[in-house]
């Protein structure tokens, strides 16, 4: 039993982080912010859209876990504005949860980000409300721990449980998506299409029609998802991976569309000191 558990959960996720580690990669102060045109042009997508992107974060601990952030623009807005945790913040004094207008899908750290979730349309202004209400009801602003959190993937995974529109499936690398906070045990999953147990995010299971099957050892996650037919590893996450399609949302109809690039660049701050708080 003990050899399944190690093949299963520890030897993807230490692979992962030796490939990583064995990769060059750009230091952090030299690191790709660059808009990846995975936005549509809000001068030619002028109905609401709401997305999450998530990215690898910057060095070895990036072939484990990555990062995640949602954007929003209301109809007609110039600009996304974009929600996150970045948990260097605090050793500024500043509070970790970040509001800010911006590029919306840029690189993290020269990671390329994967689309997770896409709604857009006439009614997702309404949407848009439930988001904020969300981000606003969070309940640590100006709390983080990289393990088992709360920490980015926790502040996503709150937010997606109550915006069940997103229908937001995070991958297996989003450390921190299964601490459910203020002590429950039990809970919707992300995508609000099923439950979920979880132990302070060290340990759980997963249920839902969007996740399928997840277990939760010590933060690594591994499963089956049903609908995919895909697998899911530590380290390696969701394979193969799936392209998340556009949903609109008007009226009682969804159709999907094809979004345009956004050409926009955005440069992202960087603590000096501490630039692996990322997730």
């Amino acid at each position: 039993m003990i050899w399944v558990l190690l093949a299963i959960f520890v030897a993807p996720a230490v692979i992962s982080i030796a490939w990583r580690a064995s990769t060059d990669q750009t230091h952090w102060r030299d690191a790709s912010h660059a808009s990846t045109g995975q936005a549509p042009d809000p001068a030619i997508m002028r109905p609401a859209i709401i997305q999450v992107y998530g990215a690898r974060t910057w060095g070895s601990r990036g072939g484990a876990a990555v990062h995640t952030w949602i954007t929003a623009k209301r109809a007609n807005a110039d600009e996304y504005e974009r929600f996150e945790i970045i948990g260097w913040r605090l050793r500024r004094g500043e509070p970790a949860l970040v509001r800010r207008r911006g590029n919306p899908d840029g690189e993290w750290f020269s990671s390329r980000p994967l689309l997770l979730a896409d709604v857009r349309g006439d009614d997702v202004d309404a949407v848009i409300d439930k988001l904020e209400a969300a981000i606003e009801a969070y309940p640590y602003p100006r709390e983080y721990k990289t393990w088992p959190g709360p920490n980015s993937n926790t502040f996503t995974a709150f937010v997606a449980r109550r915006v069940p529109e997103l229908r937001l499936d995070l991958p297996p690398t989003a450390i921190g998506k299964d601490f459910l906070g203020n002590g429950d045990m039990f809970g919707k999953a992300p995508s609000g299409t099923g439950y979920q147990f979880s132990a302070f995010g060290v340990f759980g299971i997963l249920a839902a029609l969007e996740e399928g099957i997840e277990i939760n050892l010590g933060g690594l996650v591994a499963g089956i998802d049903f609908t995919s037919l895909a697998i899911k590893l530590p380290g390696f996450g969701t394979w193969p991976s799936r392209k998340r399609s556009e949903t609109w949302i008007s009226g009682n109809t969804t159709t999907e569309r094809v979004p345009h690039g956004y050409a926009a660049t955005w440069e992202h701050g960087s603590d000096p000191h501490n630039a692996k708080d990322q997730h």
